[in-house]
């Protein structure tokens, strides 16, 4: 087995396993939210998968599964108008709704969202929106006595698939390799964070169309790339909405030492004769078991 197929079985092994539990537990939601609010029993209207897994970067093992569900205006203007914090009280309606279709799993209105904690560790946060006229969406705060907060994920949707597609899909890939590193090696950094870097970074990628046999040096190049931003920096801007995305911490320094780790992995990779096997070990020692052996 060859360079090639080594990363194209990881790129297989992190892939999202359960998207059929995913989708029919967000259909019996959206079913449920829009027969309590919009007279209808459609389970895919209003609804929208958002986060990494609305942008197609998730990996197997995840836990969060974030989706927004729009609601009528009415509805805001009532809750804008409410006695006390009415952003709260909108998000225990919301839970109360899906409470009628999960009666006994754990849910919970929390800060922002309804989370719905399934038995085998996955995660709904569902937040409730109302769509402003430029297709954004304006959703609750509850904390400190409620506001209203605006998000934008329609545009980095729409950014990361078309610029995948015209990159031969390595940036959805590469999003998904950069999130089993971060778990690998516990990289303080969040996944839209990854997703943008990932984004800016094969954007301009002289190799961006080429196939599974340049991902080791694509490897290479992005954790190069990443060691190289500025300690300084505190925020870059999302794909798509331009909206800030915050620094968790610094990446640098462990992107720079897997980037001196995959220098090795090439080397065993070029040397006469091959030494595959000391080369796979070094990709498993960036990327963890999920790397083929």
């Amino acid at each position: 087995m060859g360079l090639a197929n080594w990363f194209e079985s990881f790129c297989s092994n992190i892939q999202v396993q359960d998207g059929g539990t995913i989708s029919s537990r967000y259909k019996n939601i959206t079913k449920r939210l829009n027969t309590d609010f919009w007279n209808t029993n459609s389970d895919i209207s209003h609804s929208l998968y958002v986060g990494s897994y609305g942008r197609n970067t998730a990996i197997h093992g995840f836990s969060d599964l974030d989706m927004i569900f729009q609601l009528p205006y009415e509805l805001y203007e009532r809750y804008n108008n409410y006695s006390g914090n009415g952003q709260s009280a909108l998000l225990q309606v919301i839970k109360q709704s899906i409470e009628k279709t999960y009666s006994n799993t754990s849910i919970k209105g929390d800060g922002q969202v309804v989370v719905v904690s399934f038995a085998d560790g996955i995660m709904f946060e569902i937040v409730p929106v109302f769509v402003n006229g430029d297709d954004s969406f304006t959703y609750p705060d509850s904390n400190n006595g409620g506001t209203w907060k605006k998000t934008n994920p329609k545009p980095e949707i729409k950014a990361i698939r078309d610029l995948n597609n015209e990159c031969n899909k390595n940036l959805v890939r590469l999003s998904r390799m950069a999130r089993n590193w971060k778990n690998q090696w516990s990289v303080p950094i969040g996944g839209l964070l990854i997703d943008t870097l990932a984004y800016q970074f094969l954007s301009k990628w002289e190799h961006k169309n080429e196939s599974f046999f340049y991902y080791d040096f694509m490897s290479r190049d992005f954790f190069k790339w990443m060691s190289e931003q500025n300690l300084e920096q505190e925020y870059w801007k999302a794909p798509g909405s331009n909206q800030y995305v915050y620094g968790k911490g610094a990446f640098q320094h462990k992107a720079k030492r897997c980037y001196n780790i995959s220098l090795e992995a090439i080397e065993y990779e070029t040397a006469d004769p091959k030494q595959e096997w000391s080369a796979k070990q070094k990709w498993r020692e960036i990327y963890g078991s999920n790397f083929p052996t």
